[in-house]
């Protein structure tokens, strides 16, 4: 991959994960942690809603030939999202949690879609 190409995905990735964090905190949710990582995997946002702890996975998919945000998140991915989120609860404390996961197919936040408790 083309080194401009590929720091430009990356780039768009973080905006993507910024615009989330700006979106959520708006509706009332108070960020924890921005990319936790582990072993198994990586959690975009940790928030806090009231006393849940909500795991946020952040998909930007301006190209639809391959379904979309919604379908990269494929089960294998829901499973790697689980054990990265039991990892963060043993170190961390367990309480109530959630996963959500944030949809967008442009960098606005007018685009976003927000899907709680998505799996």
């Amino acid at each position: 991959m083309n080194e401009k190409v590929k720091a430009k995905h990356l780039e768009a990735g973080i905006n993507a994960e910024q615009m989330a964090e700006t979106f959520l905190t708006q509706h009332g949710l108070t960020l924890i942690e921005k990319n936790f990582r582990c072993p198994y995997g990586e959690i975009d946002l940790i928030m806090r809603e009231g006393k849940t702890l909500v795991f946020v996975e952040v998909r930007l998919r301006s190209n639809t030939n391959f379904g979309g945000a919604s379908m990269s998140i494929t089960t294998a991915k829901q499973q790697k999202l689980t054990r990265t989120a039991e990892r963060y609860l043993q170190t961390h404390g367990n309480t109530a949690c959630r996963f959500d996961v944030i949809l967008m197919h442009q960098l606005d936040i007018n685009a976003v879609e927000w899907i709680k408790n998505a799996f």
